[in-house]
């Protein structure tokens, strides 16, 4: 059974670390359509959590399509199929990269290691979600 990990005291709600972490182990690989996922009770008594925040986390996880509930049988992976349109994704992705480029600015790195950053992760995610969709 898959449980992320939460960090209590993040600039990050929980609800988001749980999101964020499910997505990826879809995106990954490590969690596969029909995979079922800890009820809402189980996940907040393991991470010692609020049941609300898991709820909110698989609410939000259900809309993007990435989970979907079975009455009286619980949360499971969903079949990947794009739940936002292209233009949507693409709206998305340069919202995400232009708060990127300034936070790093910000930080004081050079154009020159944001590049080598960026590339560093993406080679680290080599084979998550390469079933590319069309922007």
């Amino acid at each position: 059974m898959f449980f992320p990990r939460v960090t209590t005291g993040s600039d990050r709600p929980i609800y988001r670390q749980v999101v964020d972490q499910i997505r990826l182990a879809v995106v990954g690989g490590k969690l596969r359509p029909g995979d079922s996922l800890p009820s809402v009770r189980a996940m907040a008594e393991h991470l010692l959590v609020n049941p609300n925040t898991i709820a909110k986390a698989y609410a939000e996880l259900m809309r993007e399509g990435f989970v979907q509930a079975q009455q009286g049988k619980g949360v499971f992976v969903a079949d990947r199929r794009p739940v936002l349109s292209a233009a949507e994704r693409q709206r998305r992705l340069q919202a995400a990269v232009e708060q990127l480029a300034h936070e790093a600015a910000g930080l004081g790195f050079s154009s020159k290691q944001i590049q080598e950053a960026l590339a560093k992760k993406l080679g680290g995610m080599a084979g998550m979600g390469e079933t590319e969709q069309k922007p």
